[in-house]
């Protein structure tokens, strides 16, 4: 739940503004050498609002966050924020191994225009205090913005168990699992807002409560992913080649896609 409506972007206000509805995890436009195309990936989430995205997600996993210095993450949020209606809000990936680091990166983030943080957890934490000390340091970085927590295993092991969530200070969960046994406890155990992050589970998500989505082939096939999410089981399947080749082959595949579509090169620093 993302409390009181303020229209299809944010909703409520200060402290508990969030979204609803479906937002793109956003990729990084590179240039032929590799350099990061701040100017053109700000154009492409300019073209995704257009299309009916209610967020963007800025340096996540599917920008390759995890290959960008921390100047061209902040070049990235600024030419973003620049680009879209301040109603649509940026949100800003800050996880990373250590809490300093995602305190660092929060910080950054926060001060080129993120409305939004988004944090995994450092991977092999081993008891809830310490998990709970992590969020307690991004959300006192974030000055105010709401935090989520992101749930992605395969990058933070173990991740964020479900009956942690309620006391952890953050505003709500992105869940990219991919499990829709995680997704109904969510739904059904957790009051904060839940955005699921897989596009396979989205005819679930949506009718069954979920806040939003945030998502990777949003960049490639934005209206079917919200047909999906609104229920439309058809638009779900009609999802399934784009979902599979993405969760097979990753942010290289997805831009290899987007090319095929664009005018946007397909240059990946991850092959």
């Amino acid at each position: 739940m993302v409390g009181d409506s303020g229209g299809p972007g944010l909703a409520g206000a200060g402290q508990t503004r969030l979204f609803s509805g479906v937002g793109a995890a956003l990729v990084t436009i590179f240039d032929a050498d590799g350099g990061v195309d701040d100017v053109a990936t700000a154009r492409h989430a300019e073209d995704l609002v257009r299309r009916g995205m209610r967020a963007v997600l800025v340096n996540g996993s599917t920008g390759e966050a995890g290959t960008l210095t921390d100047a061209e993450r902040v070049a990235l949020v600024r030419a973003v924020r620049k680009a879209i209606p301040a109603d649509i809000p940026v949100i800003a990936g800050t996880g990373g191994p250590s809490a300093g680091v995602a305190v660092g990166l929060t910080e950054a983030a926060v001060d080129a225009g993120a409305d939004i943080v988004l944090a995994y957890p450092p991977p092999n934490w081993a008891e809830p205090p310490e998990l709970h000390a992590f969020f307690e340091s991004v959300q006192a970085a974030a000055s105010g913005r709401p935090v989520l927590a992101y749930h992605v295993p395969w990058v933070s092991e173990p991740g964020v168990p479900v009956d942690e969530l309620p006391g952890l200070p953050v505003a709500g969960i992105k869940d990219s699992s991919g499990s829709a046994d995680r997704l109904l406890d969510e739904l059904a155990h957790y009051e904060g807002a839940t955005y699921v992050g897989s596009s396979a589970l989205l005819a679930l998500a949506g009718p069954m409560g979920g806040a939003g989505a945030i998502l990777a082939i949003a960049n490639v096939e934005p209206e079917r992913c919200v047909r999906a999410f609104d229920g439309d089981a058809t638009a779900q399947r009609e999802l399934a080649e784009t979902h599979l080749a993405v969760r097979a082959g990753g942010p290289a595949a997805l831009k290899r896609l987007l090319a095929d579509r664009s005018e946007f090169p397909a240059t990946s620093r991850l092959g």
